[in-house]
């Protein structure tokens, strides 16, 4: 009787036990649902903003506190994509980072210099304001040096695959593919424009697109070139080819225009620094020579 009790008390707890466990870890059960609702499961931690996150809503408030009007936004977003910054946070940094230099160049003439110079006061915070704009043409202007080097191999292996039997917009795909390593800049070019080639856009949007990203006259040229090919149906290796040897030409020519330049630019660096040394290394020796000839006359001539 007692081993009977025993058996029958102990299949009770486990029956209790295995029931309250499947109704607590059921989805649709209440009791489960109330259980973690009054802490049975733990809330899952809250994931931290990361960094960029972090650095984008401290700059936020900076750059609104400068009005700028829609033109001038558009003009700077295309200033950036040009020198490479496509994303549309880095316009409120742009503005941000003019408004952080300028409020930075105030607060040190304020602290080294006080209220005493009002020159300062202003000139200061300007050249803040505008340090950024110079550092922004500068890598502007850089990346569009790289991408004029990296043109005339662009042309020559797109020449090759279209030769080859490839359409221009998989040889251009595989000229960007060949050139990821030599010329990065021209390789992302190329490649965004077959992604909206792939997109649905049309051939002439997306070369005037690819145009307009990279500001280098030698590509304004290559897309009216290749738009023109398109919409006449003439040979496409043939246009390349022909656009190849101009470009060729315009960038001897350019060589000899700065070479020729170089005359004129070296008269300054002359006059004041060679001049004066070769004026030195002549004639100092004579004025000195003279000047001891004729201490003596002067001498006897003062007693």
């Amino acid at each position: 009787m007692v081993l009977a009790l025993t058996v029958l008390i102990f299949l009770t707890i486990v029956v209790v036990v295995f029931a309250f466990g499947a109704a607590t870890m059921a989805p649709s059960s209440v009791l489960g649902s109330r259980l973690r609702e009054i802490g049975w499961q733990r809330p899952k931690t809250e994931e931290k903003p990361k960094m960029r996150e972090r650095i984008q809503q401290a700059l936020d408030p900076l750059s609104r506190a400068l009005p700028v009007s829609p033109t001038d936004v558009s003009l700077t977003r295309a200033w950036l994509i040009q020198a490479g910054y496509r994303e549309a946070r880095h316009v409120r940094f742009y503005f941000a980072a003019r408004v952080l230099f300028a409020a930075v160049g105030f607060a040190t003439v304020l602290l080294f210099s006080g209220v005493d110079s009002p020159l300062l006061l202003v000139g200061v915070p300007a050249l803040g304001f505008f340090l950024p704009r110079f550092f922004l043409k500068r890598a502007m202007k850089e990346r569009q040096r790289r991408i004029r080097l990296g043109l005339p191999d662009a042309l020559d292996l797109t020449v090759i695959c279209v030769e080859a039997g490839l359409a221009l917009d998989q040889a251009m795909m595989r000229v960007g593919e060949d050139l990821q390593h030599a010329h990065p800049e021209l390789s992302g070019e190329f490649y965004l424009f077959n992604l909206e080639t792939r997109a649905g856009k049309p051939r002439a949007e997306a070369l005037r697109n690819l145009a307009e990203r990279t500001g280098v006259d030698d590509v304004r040229g290559l897309v009216g070139t290749l738009i023109q090919t398109d919409r006449f149906g003439t040979s496409v290796a043939q246009a390349l080819r022909v656009h190849s040897d101009s470009l060729r030409t315009e960038r001897r020519q350019r060589a000899e225009e700065q070479a020729a330049k170089t005359t004129v630019k070296m008269i300054i660096p002359l006059v004041l620094f060679v001049l004066p040394s070769l004026i030195f290394v002549t004639i100092g020796p004579a004025v000195i020579q003279l000047l001891r000839l004729l201490a003596p006359i002067s001498g006897g001539g003062q007693r």
